[in-house]
């Protein structure tokens, strides 16, 4: 029956728009309903030069999340699970996974190897399961020491899944302040002959010295007598900046492959400030050179360097509200990373339009009913919710900080109109407030509207609840009203078409009571265009003439009400 009805949502969408559109959609429907894992999609990865390339010997860059210590008692070890793999794949869109086995610290492999075997095995078959790529990381620093033990640990992993496409080894996570070649490189190819004897394909990625710095050192002596053999760099943007990134073109050039599997936001101690600026100047470096990368970590540790906060649930479905600065900006990073481009990332894709409140990504949620997603070209990328139908809704876990009237805003797209979204409690018996969705002009032409509701303080669930179906959902967040006087009239919707535009932009100007101004903005944020309009008792369409820009993205800016709302263009 579910086939049916997402086939039915494709149908009612387009029909409007004539026959051979509803067959070409039923056609995308088929289409997605085969979407390709990643391993599907990019099959078994080898060693080319200084790239890793895929089955089709293209450049390859993944994004993903490495899981924290596995060591029994030190909390990150509840989040190995097969719930969180699906969570990273389908909310987060990770194509990897990393699963670091702690060794001789308290708690680790060498207390209780079949626990910790079982931790490994229970991550590594729930990401074939999933179809994602996954490292298996001897999480040690001093393996050299361990290096029998680790013979005997990858032998049996080489054995229970060498066959499989999706594994990779990582044989030493981070050696100290060692020589290279006297000491790493030849527990390498020790570790890396047993991995061949068994298993001639998988990737093997080997730690470089100084905590996986000193990729340049490696790169001058590198291992040549085992193939398909990439290097450690890991990174921590708050502390490691150019000058790594130069050891890293140094190896680079010398011929030798990279693969970042782990590094942090934050300081090197996984702690302190969250440096946004010099983890998006890391990002342009990864995919400028088709470096893949994995955040650590997936973890509610009282610390910077954790994606989640502390006390989360290890379940894997967590709302946006649940994560931590780091967490979120990562999040932007790994579900826009596309795997095969060399394109510079953007700015990071993490924030939707300010709201001044708290904003929650509208896939998010924990559980749903009858929704898909699909990616946005609304601003910041991602996902956004769609193919709704009455009926439908999405839950979310959210944390109040004092009771009172807050606006909701919405950010929503629909070719036609129509839709109603409803804001429900207590499994929907409870309707918090109902707001008309206008039409937009197509389905991925975004405008945010709002409505005042009332909620209790605290964490509590809340639902979108889909009153009448016809619309997308990017994004919705709530704020506390500062007046009852402010927050007696819900603004209403603002649509921008046709966007993108070449020469004319139609404004729809809701209901004004002292008119309403106009403002165009470039990507400077400087004042191109501006127009007053009056009041009205009903809606009005302005035009506005563009031939005088030159083609780009633009903000406009329509103050009415008491109230500023913003969108964005494209001028072709």
């Amino acid at each position: 029956m579910k086939k049916f009805t997402l086939a039915r949502k494709h149908t009612l969408r387009f029909w409007s728009s004539g026959v051979l559109l509803v067959v070409s959609s039923l056609l995308g429907f088929m289409a997605t309903a085969q979407t390709l894992t990643p391993v599907q999609q990019y099959g078994q990865l080898k060693v080319v030069g200084n790239k890793i390339v895929d089955k089709n010997n293209q450049p390859i860059s993944l994004a993903g999340n490495s899981l924290f210590w596995s060591n029994d008692g030190w909390g990150g070890e509840k989040y190995y699970n097969a719930n969180v793999v699906g969570w990273l794949k389908n909310n987060w869109q990770a194509k990897i996974v990393r699963v670091a086995m702690g060794i001789n610290e308290s708690g680790g492999y060498l207390s209780n190897p079949a626990r910790e075997k079982q931790k490994v095995k229970t991550v590594v078959d729930a990401c074939l399961a999933a179809g994602l790529y996954v490292i298996i990381d001897w999480h040690s620093h001093q393996a050299e020491q361990q290096q029998q033990q680790a013979i005997a640990f990858f032998r049996e992993m080489a054995t229970t899944y060498g066959n499989s496409p999706n594994v990779m080894y990582e044989v030493y996570n981070e050696p100290l302040q060692v020589s290279w070649s006297g000491v790493v490189k030849p527990y390498a190819e020790a570790v890396a002959g047993a991995i061949r004897a068994i298993d001639p394909d998988n990737l093997i990625i080997v730690g470089t010295p100084t905590w996986s710095q000193d990729v340049d050192v490696a790169a001058s002596d590198p291992i040549t007598r085992y193939s398909n053999i990439a290097y450690t760099l890991h990174f921590y943007a708050a502390t490691h900046k150019a000058s790594l990134r130069t050891k890293a073109q140094t190896a680079l050039s010398r011929g030798v492959a990279l693969f970042v599997t782990e590094y942090g936001t934050t300081e090197a101690s996984g702690n302190g400030v969250v440096d946004a600026a010099s983890t998006q100047e890391w990002m342009t470096f990864l995919k400028q050179n088709g470096i893949s990368h994995l955040n650590w970590s997936v973890n509610d540790k009282a610390e910077s360097a954790s994606i989640l906060k502390p006390g989360t649930s290890p379940t894997g479905a967590w709302s946006d509200n649940y994560l931590t600065q780091s967490g979120a900006l990562v999040k932007g990073y790994i579900q826009n990373w596309n795997g095969t481009t060399t394109t510079p990332p953007t700015t990071p894709p993490t924030t939707p339009p300010t709201t001044g409140g708290t904003t929650v990504q509208a896939e998010s949620y924990h559980a749903m009913s009858g929704v898909q997603t699909e990616t946005t070209s609304d601003t910041g990328g991602g996902l956004n919710v769609g193919y709704l139908d009455n009926g439908d809704w999405m839950a979310y876990t959210i944390d109040v900080p004092t009771a009172g009237n807050y606006l909701i805003q919405y950010r929503v797209a629909s070719l036609s109109g129509g839709g109603r979204i409803s804001l429900e409690q207590n499994s929907g018996a409870t309707v918090r407030g109902t707001l008309a969705v206008p039409a937009t002009g197509g389905w991925q032409t975004w405008t945010t509207i709002s409505h005042t509701v009332t909620l209790a303080a605290g964490r509590q669930d809340i639902a979108i609840g889909v009153a009448a179906g016809g619309f997308n959902l990017n994004w919705w967040s709530f704020i506390k009203a500062a007046t009852s006087s402010q927050v007696a009239t819900p603004q209403a919707a603002i649509a921008l078409y046709p966007n993108p535009t070449q020469s004319q932009l139609t404004v729809a100007v809701p209901e004004t009571t002292n008119g309403a101004r106009i403002t165009v903005l470039n990507a400077q944020g400087r004042e191109v265009l501006a127009r007053n309009v009056g009041s009205a008792r009903a809606s009005q369409n302005v035009q506005l003439s563009l031939d005088t820009l030159n083609p780009g993205v633009y903000s406009v800016q329509v103050s009415s009400n008491g109230s500023v709302t913003t969108h964005r263009f494209v001028k072709e």
